[in-house]
């Protein structure tokens, strides 16, 4: 299937970029400097609890379902800093890889060099460079499954065995750690199977294995109290953001425009960008021009695949201006669970499994021209080269923290079940002296009991996402001054203050649990029971089980499938 030598050559490359990108937080993973992260969206503290939250049945949406549980469970037997440093290690080598065999499995002639070339600009390229930036490191994972899901139907075609089927289930699960990974893997998956036909039978047991990775948000969201739709101006404020000198269109092929402006690498915030986007669009040029010239003798799977290209690069520019806009607006505010589409970058994912074909199709076509050395050095320079602030965890923009041990002291006194744990101040957003830059609280991953999230999020001024109702009067008693009863009759067992300024009624009437240099903890009384119920608890629990099944059966169906294919090449 493989040629013996190809599969080591692009675990090493991927390997090799993989650490040069992520080198700054690796002495983490075995114990010797800091090694959680907390900055922007990516929090990661030394152990996650099972609560509602985590389950997401409590008052925000099912945003990071069933990622959250993933990791409280891994948690509980190693370190969760070093469970998510690994888990974005693994993406990076697996993006590659899984790119790297697909270009290899689809592009005549592309060798280990088109391989090895394709599984690099999976790694290096301005979307990974965003999203590491941005902390989507779950999403990061997701994406890594992508190239992965294209080969196992591809392989199912050629032998539907259960083993295969296992394996595709266990793509899924992994890909959908969040529900954007879930709609990104079923996507592929919808394009592979069209493209590349199995039969109605397995494709009703793929669809069926799809539908099934999802139940931990679906059934969450469905039991949830939690609002499943947004305000328009989510679209403005988490659109696509065209980068410098490069406008919409040229900002989508090059595989950048989060919304977020920092997040952006220095090299992506200035006239260089244009001359980057120059270089990685005359590869993505050159190799296009060499599969076209070869269509006749490409799998059906490859013009599938050009069509997913072009379509999302399309959809991806119509939703920055006119009814494009206006209708993304209409979706999110007014179709549950559209939300999910609002921050249009993402999506940008689903170009890549064309842009590593076109790279391996462009080293391809230059070796007939020039040696595989020189073709291959050609290519990376045009890619790599115009991307130099990638490395070292983009430029030691992305570092690990250490907790002050008062966050370890706080979270040992509040048990699981004396009510939930009302956060001073009520932002969502926080600036922690021990970190760089803003990152969201970590109390809701560190807690045993459920934390009240406010959710809230505003943007240049403007509400894009709302509190929920509990959360909005939890924050209204501790705004008058955290009246202890008030707050107990909203179910509040403990208020965690992060700041100077406690509320004088909490400080007056509550007992003082803990006082440190950090933080303070009250404990406010005898607090209302609140919470999810045992039924919709049991839902989501055998939800995210499922899920993790799916996991589990993968991981042996690839073990399996490893042994016997070495058995069948070594007769």
């Amino acid at each position: 299937m493989f040629p013996g030598r190809l599969l080591p050559a692009l675990y090493l490359t991927s390997v090799v970029a993989a650490v040069a990108v992520l080198a700054p937080l690796l002495p983490g993973l075995i114990g010797v400097a800091p090694g959680h992260l907390l900055y922007r969206d990516a929090v990661s503290t030394p152990r996650t609890h099972v609560t509602d939250t985590t389950l997401g049945i409590g008052d925000l949406p099912p945003r990071a379902v069933p990622q959250d549980w993933f990791v409280a469970m891994v948690s509980s037997a190693v370190d969760g800093g070093v469970v998510v440093i690994a888990a974005l290690l693994a993406a990076l080598v697996f993006a590659g890889v899984g790119f790297g065999r697909l270009a290899c499995r689809l592009v005549p002639g592309a060798g280990r060099l088109g391989g090895v070339a394709a599984a690099l600009v999976a790694i290096w390229n301005p979307y990974v460079a965003e999203r590491l930036l941005q902390g989507h490191w779950s999403l990061l994972a997701e994406y890594a499954s992508l190239g992965w899901i294209f080969v196992a139907v591809l392989d199912l075609r050629e032998r539907p065995e259960p083993v295969r089927f296992l394996q595709l289930g266990g793509l899924l699960a992994a890909a959908g750690l969040t529900p954007t990974g879930s709609v990104l893997a079923g996507v592929v998956l919808a394009v592979a199977l069209i493209g590349r036909p199995v039969g109605l039978r397995h494709s009703l047991i793929a669809v069926g294995l799809w539908i099934l990775s999802t139940l931990p948000w679906v059934v969450t969201a469905v039991i949830s109290d939690a609002t499943t739709t947004s305000a328009a101006a989510g679209v403005d404020a988490f659109g696509l953001r065209s980068e410098p000198g490069l406008g919409p269109v040229g900002t989508v092929l090059s595989l950048g425009g989060i919304w977020n402006a920092d997040a952006v690498p220095a090299s992506r915030t200035m006239w260089w960008a244009a001359i980057a986007t120059f270089c990685f669009l005359l590869v993505i040029a050159a190799g296009v021009v060499a599969l076209w010239r070869r269509r006749t003798a490409l799998d059906p799977l490859v013009p599938a695949i050009g069509v997913l290209t072009a379509a999302v690069a399309i959809l991806l520019v119509l939703t920055t201006f006119g009814p494009g806009r206006w209708l993304l607006e209409f979706a999110v505010e007014h179709i549950a669970g559209a939300g999910l589409l609002r921050d249009t970058q993402k999506f940008s994912a689903l170009l890549v499994p064309g842009v590593a074909l076109a790279v391996a199709g462009a080293v391809t076509a230059a070796r007939r021209r020039v040696p595989s050395g020189f073709a291959l050095a050609g290519v990376v320079l045009l890619v790599v080269a115009p991307l130099p602030d990638l490395a070292w965890g983009v430029g030691g923009s992305v570092r690990t923290v250490s907790y002050p041990d008062d966050w370890a002291a706080v979270a040992d006194i509040v048990p699981a079940d004396r009510g939930s744990v009302a956060l001073w101040p009520t932002d969502t957003v926080r600036h922690y002296r021990f970190a760089d830059g803003v990152s969201l609280d970590p109390a809701a991953r560190m807690f045993r009991a459920p934390v009240i999230e406010s959710g809230a999020l505003t943007v240049d001024g403007e509400v894009v996402d709302p509190p929920s109702d509990h959360a909005a009067a939890v924050a209204s008693v501790l705004e008058s001054g955290g009246a202890p009863a008030e707050l107990a009759a909203l179910g509040v067992g403990w208020v965690l203050v992060e700041n100077d300024s406690t509320p004088a009624l909490l400080a007056a009437d509550a007992r003082l649990a803990h006082d440190g240099d950090d933080l303070r903890l009250y404990q406010v009384g005898e607090p209302a029971e609140r919470g999810a119920g045992v039924a919709d608890r049991t839902l989501a629990i055998v939800a995210h089980l499922v899920w993790a099944a799916m996991l589990l059966a993968g991981i042996a169906g690839a073990v399996v499938a490893s042994v016997r294919e070495r058995r069948r090449t070594s007769r």
